[in-house]
């Protein structure tokens, strides 16, 4: 390519000053050089002005992927419960203990005949005929203890009654199987029951006598210590001339 000619080049070079300001005229003079020279730098900074501009330039940002749950898997109509895994390993419900003699760790019994203060008394589990005794105010003055085991160890719901009258020790009451484990009141069939050591559960199954007489009878034999004799049946309340006439020949003190 041809090199343009001294007056091409002159008139290029008046253009370039044409257009500078005056104090660039002014200062770097009309020479060649100096006017390329500042062209060069005219260019490089506009370069680097535009690289900054498109480096700082604002980028779309992707927004993140929703992740969608998986749906809950829906048991089929008419299917409930867990899996058939989880049944083997949840395995029998658990056996309860056999319940002992009194859950609170208690029993309760009844004090009558010649103590101080008779009555139902609850005691804790484990206790004796003598903690019974002791807790009853202890026996009256002249009191006969004959035949009572101060050292045996009480069950709940049994009755000890003290110096009554054709009364023993009396256990708690009949268990189911008519078993021979209780005393006193568990006559045989044709004896007369005992009314000082029959429980309630006994006493109710005589002719006429249901649960709240039975109770009757028990509570008077508590708070007079006991029945000295088959006539003082009559002086429990809702007994009266016809039905003690039915029980007379029944029972017996």
């Amino acid at each position: 390519m041809p090199a343009p000619s001294p007056g091409v080049r002159e008139r290029l070079v008046a253009g370039a000053r044409d257009r500078l300001p005056l104090w660039v005229q002014t200062r770097c003079g009309l020479e060649p050089r100096t006017l390329a020279a500042l062209t060069v730098v005219l260019l490089v900074a506009a370069g680097l002005a535009g690289g900054y501009f498109w480096t700082g330039r604002p980028e779309p940002v992707r927004a993140p992927e929703l992740v969608r749950a998986a749906p809950a898997t829906v048991a089929p109509a008419g299917r409930s419960g867990p899996e058939p895994e989880a049944r083997e390993e949840a395995g029998p419900p658990p056996v309860p203990p056999a319940p002992s003699v009194s859950s609170a760790g208690k029993v309760v019994v009844d004090v009558g005949g010649k103590v101080r203060r008779p009555g139902v008394l609850t005691l804790p589990a484990g206790s004796r005929v003598a903690d019974a005794l002791r807790a009853a105010g202890g026996v009256r003055s002249g009191a006969d203890l004959t035949g009572i085991n101060r050292a045996r160890v009480l069950s709940d719901g049994e009755q000890v009654l003290v110096d009554v009258p054709g009364a023993q020790v009396a256990g708690p009451g009949p268990r189911s199987g008519g078993g021979a484990g209780g005393t006193g009141g568990g006559s045989a069939p044709g004896t007369p029951v005992s009314l000082n050591t029959a429980t309630v559960e006994q006493l109710d199954t005589l002719p006429g006598v249901g649960p709240v007489l039975a109770r009757h009878i028990v509570d008077h034999r508590t708070e007079h210590g006991g029945f000295r004799s088959v006539a003082e049946l009559r002086e429990v309340t809702g007994i009266g001339e016809r039905r003690f006439a039915d029980l007379e020949p029944l029972v017996r003190p």
